[in-house]
């Protein structure tokens, strides 16, 4: 009888992690690129939330000595699940492969826009598909879904590409470039995107299991692994649309986790090193570093700078200032320049946004640092990256893959608000949306740590211990 009582939440909990297999997997085949299919996207990632909300919740009742490979294989099944489709929500990984292609050809992926005649000699089909003719203008007619015509330089040849901003130069960092390399080395140029795809299913899964490893070591509870090897916004944009953002997360969970090792010189380095890989690959990463330099912070900050410029020396010497690539382009195509893309401070003038903005995320930053507790960093993380993401409102979301695992290491499960507000910010990101959206999160954010505060003993702590 015992055994039959053990044995039914398991199976419950299996059914709802099937169901949220089931969930992404048919989400992966719903683009969300075109106007139209938008809706139909928003419903399949709100039904992935739910299903991930059942399958976290079912997953209190599994016994104690079941849990780890529990959440090991609903990570697997997940990830799968996420590989059945092609990227289906942003076209990044394209010049992600195409980086990776030019750099295994001995090129500099600074040196040239990706449509130069001077790597016309690397141009795959699936990438630079022919056109099926031009218009009457002479634009090229691009026959395929997520191609666009575009012009090759300085010829000016009518082309077809995946690849986005293709006039620009890649606006990424060098261990994103280096990831790209290494991804695209084993495969043919003619390999699409299940490289990259299998390449973030790899971190993430690397992800989940430090996430084991480190809630069993310290007590914290191995089930919230699963708030991010089951999460389904980690699957479809650290998988299915496989942005090199995952990897910054896992270098910043290593830094996070290497800074609470024993005192010693070993620790400021290991975790100064980390922290400089995770902002060299995608600068992002470079918010949770703060509560990382409360103990040991001049050694650990020194080494986190040298790290960053070390790698940058061999792009350096081979394109120069070439290496900064589209970044202020980016900023200011983003509304930073001018103050406009901050959703939350919308109602203040441009300029004066930026002001507000650059204030609030710096006073943000210096009072993590002075309340992080050292032992337990990722207290004061999640507060200062989700609390910047509120702020900066970016219109891309995958940036919050950063904050799933400090919301598991602390358990601090209101901040999954802010990656599903700018889930939804993704496909609409018009002010009329993200605004409220990401006002709503807030909402939640406050809400919630109100609650905590003033009745602790009220407020369900998902510390998802066995019944």
């Amino acid at each position: 009888m015992r055994s039959t009582r053990a044995l039914l939440p398991t199976v419950l909990a299996g059914g709802a992690v099937i169901l949220l297999v089931a969930v992404v997997a048919v989400g992966t085949h719903v683009h969300g690129f075109a106007h139209a299919d938008r809706p139909r996207a928003l419903v399949a990632i709100g039904a992935g939330w739910v299903a991930f909300a059942v399958a976290v919740l079912a997953l209190r009742r599994v016994p104690e000595r079941v849990v780890v490979p529990f959440v090991l294989a609903g990570s697997v099944a997940v990830g799968l699940a996420a590989l059945t489709g092609p990227p289906n929500l942003s076209t990044d990984s394209a010049r992600y492969a195409w980086d990776g292609i030019v750099q295994d050809a001995g090129t500099s992926p600074y040196a040239h826009v990706p449509t130069a005649d001077a790597l016309e000699p690397l141009r795959t089909d699936w990438l630079f598909p022919a056109p099926a003719g031009t218009d009457a203008g002479g634009v090229a007619v691009c026959p395929a879904e997520r191609v666009d015509p575009t012009t090759s330089v300085p010829s000016g040849e009518p082309l077809c590409t995946a690849i986005n901003r293709p006039h620009v130069p890649t606006i990424y960092p060098p261990v994103a470039e280096a990831w790209f390399a290494a991804v695209r080395t084993p495969v043919p140029s003619s390999a699409a995107y299940w490289p990259l795809q299998v390449g973030g299913l790899a971190v993430s899964l690397a992800v989940t299991g430090g996430l084991l490893v480190a809630l069993r070591r310290r007590d914290l509870g191995v089930r919230w692994a699963a708030v991010w090897g089951w999460c389904p916004f980690v699957a479809s944009e650290a998988v299915t649309n496989s942005h090199v953002d995952v990897l910054g997360a896992a270098l910043v969970l290593a830094a996070t986790l290497a800074s609470t090792r024993p005192a010693g010189v070993r620790r400021a380095l290991t975790t100064g090193a980390l922290l400089g890989l995770a902002a060299a690959t995608k600068l992002v990463p470079a918010i949770a570093g703060p509560p990382l330099l409360r103990r040991d912070g001049w050694r650990t900050a020194a080494v986190a700078v040298v790290t960053f410029v070390l790698v940058y020396v061999p792009y350096v010497v081979g394109a120069g200032s070439g290496v900064l690539g589209f970044l202020p382009g980016y900023l200011d195509e983003e509304g930073y320049d001018s103050g406009n893309r901050f959703a939350l401070l919308a109602f203040l003038p441009g300029p004066v946004a930026t002001v507000v903005a650059v204030g609030l995320v710096g006073a943000l930053a210096v009072a993590c640092w002075w309340r992080a507790d050292p032992d337990a960093p990722w207290h004061a993380q999640v507060v200062l990256v989700g609390g910047t993401l509120l702020v900066v409102g970016p219109s891309n979301a995958w940036y919050a893959l950063l904050l799933v695992p400090l919301v598991a290491l602390s358990h601090r499960w209101e901040w999954l608000a802010v990656p599903a507000a700018l889930a939804a910010g993704e496909l609409y990101p018009r002010m009329a949306v993200i605004r409220p959206a990401m006002g709503v999160a807030l909402v939640v954010v406050l809400a919630v740590t109100l609650v905590r505060a003033s009745r602790p003993a009220r407020l369900p702590r998902l510390t998802w211990r066995p019944a």
